[in-house]
Formats: C-alpha cells, structure tokens, sequence
C-alpha cells in the first residue's frame, strides 16, 4: 500500500502523466493519503489564485482516495521517530539538544506526521521531499518518488 504526500497528491490533481501511469500500475485501491496530506493541499488551495476551482477539484480528488486518521498509536510513533532523529542529527550536548527544534535539522513536522502514519501502517511514503531520506536513517521505511 502506498501513502502518497501532498507533492504527488498535487501532481494527481494537475494530470501529471507519470503519477497517473503508475497509480494505474499499481492499482487505485492500493494508495491512500492522511489528513496531514489533507490539511496542507486544503491550505493550498485556499491560497491559490483560483481558489473556487481548486478547491473544488480538491473535493473531487479527496472523495477517490482513501484517508488515514491519526490515533494515539500514531502519535506514539510520531514522538519516538522526532526522538531518534533528535538524537542521530541534533546536537550532542543534551542542554543544547532542548533548545533545539526539529525543524531546525531540516525536518518539516508535518513529515513526521506523514511518516508515523506510514510506519504505523506499514505503508511506502511515495513523496519527492527528501525528509524522508533522512529519515529511513534512524528507522526502516519505504520510501518512493513517482515524479
């Protein structure tokens, strides 16, 4: 199964021709998405320049592809996954350690966010954001860019 992030949910939404291919290859029902995805192709459109439209296509495109919640399990592995990559890419000095962010390091949160639920699920992250790169070094996870 494959949770696909908001860059290749984007891509869907704009026709792109070697996504579509390959959701025909590996079948619709085997890609999903999560609310993290949801939220952020949401604020997207609602900033665009033709708002009313996007949005709309947005509806249409939510209504075809399964959406994973996040639960409590997922938040446990969200907190452990920023723990580790806190302790391979932050700073050493522990007193430093806490006044660092995640995003500090280079990692967007909402990634995480996306990872976790790929994690919990067992799921391939098919994205082209090159956080989750970093992040199959501190914990196994299939990772595949489509674009």
């Amino acid at each position: 199964m494959y949770l696909l992030d908001t860059n290749h949910c984007s891509a869907i939404i704009l026709g792109e021709p070697n996504v579509i291919r390959r959701i025909a290859e590996v079948g619709e029902l085997n890609i999903a998405t999560c609310v993290i995805v949801q939220g952020e192709l949401t604020y997207m459109m609602e900033n665009s320049a033709n708002r009313e439209t996007n949005l709309a296509r947005l509806t249409e495109f939510l209504e075809d592809i399964g959406i994973y919640g996040v639960t409590e399990d997922t938040a446990t592995i969200y907190g452990q996954l920023k723990a580790a990559l806190m302790r391979q890419f932050g700073p050493k000095d522990k007193s430093k350690r806490r006044k660092t962010q995640i995003t500090d390091l280079g990692f967007d949160e909402n990634d995480l966010w996306i990872a976790a639920v790929a994690l919990q699920h067992n799921f391939t992250v098919v994205s082209a954001d090159s956080d989750f790169q970093r992040i199959i070094q501190v914990k196994a996870l299939s990772v595949e860019s489509w674009l």
